[in-house]
């Protein structure tokens, strides 16, 4: 299934009591689906989906399926590390009227990988709704591999990884060892060109919030053959990908947001906003963007 080119990671404003500002979700959402996005995922890591309670994130679907409107996909974070809790949400979420929904791997109690396909097929089976599996090791100390994925995409309705391993190995033999309507997502913003080379079909990114446009130009360019522009376009916006991840997820890009006219507020603890130095590094990068534009 194809939920597009570049799908973002939408982050959850908050007002100034770090109560979620729905009047700033919806302008939000406007400027992404203007700029860029093709899907959004709602309550992902980037939306800080561990500080966020089950009531918030549903009334966070339900308010982002009535903003969107049909006009792009809806991505649902239900995922956690208890199967029995990412049923509930995940079946609680469907009644929203999301389009799929977004299953991390279990962080924490590190299962193997037949515990992580039960986990996945136990969920999905739960759901009528089309499934992601995100593999992020990194935040979640444990790594879905490859024959894993490819097992599980024999299940009906899991359709699609975002694969933030970082390991290219890994996206060839998924793309290879897959069938062509299972879909393989890059959740690295910087791999999202080298992923492309190897068949990858786009981006979950966090970076699209601000280069939405120019990741678009860029996939655009590599698919229409012209190589070295999008290896131009890549070179381009790679400080402001790198950028995006030089604090802690997602205090870089709402402060982008927030330089950029959309506000979208602070971050709840445990993550804190941005400092001095590090804000002054984030808008040189932007700056210097903006000046080849």
């Amino acid at each position: 299934m194809n939920f597009g080119k570049v799908v973002t990671a939408m982050v959850t404003p908050f007002n100034e009591q770090q109560e979620i500002d729905y009047e700033a979700l919806d302008i939000l959402i406007e400027y992404l689906i203007e700029n860029g996005s093709d899907g959004l995922v709602v309550a992902g890591t980037t939306g800080e989906s561990p500080t966020l309670s089950d009531e918030e994130k549903l009334a966070l679907f339900s308010h982002t399926v009535q903003q969107v409107n049909g006009r792009i996909s809806v991505i649902a974070g239900t995922g956690s590390n208890q199967t029995k809790g990412s049923i509930a949400l995940s079946q609680a979420a469907e009644k929203t009227g999301v389009d799929a929904i977004m299953l991390v791997t279990p962080y924490y109690n590190k299962p193997s990988q037949d515990g992580l396909y039960e986990h996945f097929k136990t969920v999905a089976d739960s759901v009528q709704l089309p499934v992601m599996l995100y593999n992020v090791p990194g935040r979640t100390s444990v790594d879905l591999a490859a024959e894993t994925v490819i097992r599980l995409s024999a299940v009906d309705n899991i359709v699609a990884i975002k694969d933030a391993s970082g390991d290219m190995d890994k996206v060839t033999e998924m793309v290879a060892q897959t069938d062509a309507s299972f879909s393989v997502y890059s959740g690295e913003d910087a791999l999202t060109l080298p992923s492309l080379a190897v068949g990858a079909i786009g981006i979950v990114s966090v970076s699209g919030h601000v280069i939405g446009n120019e990741m678009q130009e860029m996939i655009a360019a590599y698919e229409q053959g012209a190589v070295k522009k999008a290896a131009s376009i890549h070179q381009r916006i790679l400080p402001v990908m790198q950028e995006m991840f030089a604090a802690p997820s997602p205090s870089p890009v709402k402060a982008a947001l927030n330089r950029n006219g959309v506000n979208v507020g602070g971050v709840r603890l445990p993550l804190l906003p941005l400092n001095d130095e590090q804000l002054q590094s984030l808008n040189h990068k932007l700056e210097l963007l903006e000046q080849v534009k």
